[in-house]
């Protein structure tokens, strides 16, 4: 099902990231009430406690432990996840959930033995992997030896003794999984950043070249219009016609780099649309990268209209579509007009009824027109698919293919 950028199910509610601690209230209760869900176990104890097989002093003495151990359990899985504990704080904690569970279980009985299964639970969700391999062996080993020791009703304990090695090693698990996740979440953000300031030093660099040589010359001719101006106006007034011809061709030279910048790539649209569809909650499969050899040269604005159409038909999925899986197909097609470079997008959202084309599919449709190319639409209950096609260009030469565009037409999910 897809989902917004902001984590919210369209119509639903919440959606707290793994790894991310809850932005707001409404998340912090969703999460808390996934946690708390599994306190449902706690039913032997407290049915002991209504029970009235202990005094009045027990029994409150009781539930007060009882009320502290599922804070400090909460504590521990609740708030750790969402930002880490110090190392002396965690140790004291897990010590303190360890001696309730003992305390409670030698003096209350032996339905408060499930409290061990909540103490192996903690330790994988907080330690490390290695010292949860050895916490959660050793909770289990004492919540034997004290049923053992107080000769506890040996068919209870049995059914506990499982779910606390599960339900810790499980946790440890998750534990990991989260860890992995933020670890990705960050090293997406470094690649972000390294790529912007490898495309900032790009820039840098072609501006140099562009305008370096064209303004120290203006410079240079600037300073000898000066010196020649008093005695030879002519000879001035030469280099004065010489620096207009050098900066009006830097000018030049800046516009069609600034156009070039303008300019949209398949490649980058191809990277922008797995980039929002992800985001969005949507299973995509689409290449990694654009054609790195094609039978045909495609030009600039052949590039631009199938550049355009991607970013239009990606943004038609996420806003209106509902759909949860999508697939973007690229690969050259020989059709009645010509050879084509043929862009496909297949959605399984709720199609697009009975209303008329928008004005993003009509300008679509336009701007391949303008280029020789066609728009097709097949909608249907089951979703939508857009082909696009914009022209080859046989004739031209073809430029050698370049190693480092990546591996072509690669099959990946987003």
């Amino acid at each position: 099902m897809a989902r917004t950028a902001g984590g919210e199910r369209p119509g639903g509610g919440p959606e707290v990231p793994i790894g991310r601690p809850p932005e707001n209230r409404r998340q912090a209760m969703v999460k808390l009430m996934w946690i708390g869900i599994w306190l449902a176990y706690l039913a032997p104890p407290l049915g002991d406690l209504s029970g009235g097989g202990h005094g009045p002093w027990a029994t409150v003495l009781g539930a007060l432990g009882l009320a502290a151990f599922v804070a400090v359990y909460l504590l521990l899985v609740f708030r750790y996840t969402s930002r880490a504990l110090g190392s002396h704080t965690l140790d004291c904690l897990l010590a303190g959930v360890l001696a309730l569970a003992v305390c409670l279980s030698l003096t209350m009985g032996s339905p408060w033995l499930v409290l061990f299964v909540y103490v192996s639970v903690s330790a994988g969700a907080v330690l490390p992997l290695r010292q949860a391999a050895v916490a959660i062996p050793a909770t289990v080993a004492v919540l034997l030896l004290v049923s053992l020791s107080h000769g506890y009703d040996g068919g209870f304990t049995p059914w506990l003794v499982t779910p606390a090695l599960l339900g810790g090693f499980a946790m440890s698990g998750v534990r990991q999984l989260v860890r992995t996740t933020v670890e990705l979440r960050e090293a997406r953000v470094t690649v972000a950043a390294l790529a912007a300031n490898e495309e900032r030093l790009r820039m840098a660099r072609d501006l140099h070249d562009l305008l370096g040589h064209s303004l120290s010359l203006i410079t240079l001719k600037s300073e000898l219009a000066g010196r020649m101006l008093p005695d030879h106006p002519d000879r001035a007034g030469e280099q004065v016609a010489d620096i207009e011809r050098v900066s009006r061709q830097a000018l030049t030279d800046v516009r069609e780099a600034v156009s070039g910048y303008r300019r949209l790539t398949l490649s980058g649209e191809l990277a922008g649309a797995r980039t929002t569809l992800a985001v969005a909650g949507v299973e995509t499969r689409m290449p990694v990268e654009a054609p790195a050899e094609l039978p045909g040269v495609l030009g600039t604005e052949s590039e631009a209209a199938l550049a355009w159409s991607l970013r239009e038909a990606v943004t038609n999925i996420v806003r209106h579509s509902g759909a949860g899986n999508c697939e973007i197909r690229l690969a050259p097609r020989q059709t009645l007009d010509g050879l084509h470079l043929q862009l496909t997008v297949e959605d399984d959202g709720h199609g697009l009824g009975s209303a008329p084309a928008g004005n993003g599919l009509t300008g679509l449709g336009e701007r391949l027109d303008k280029v020789g190319g066609t728009l097709d639409v097949r909608s249907s209950r089951s979703g939508v698919t857009l082909t696009m096609r914009a022209p080859l260009d046989p004739a031209a030469p073809q430029d050698p293919p370049d190693p480092s565009r990546g591996a072509g037409l690669t099959g990946s999910g987003a």
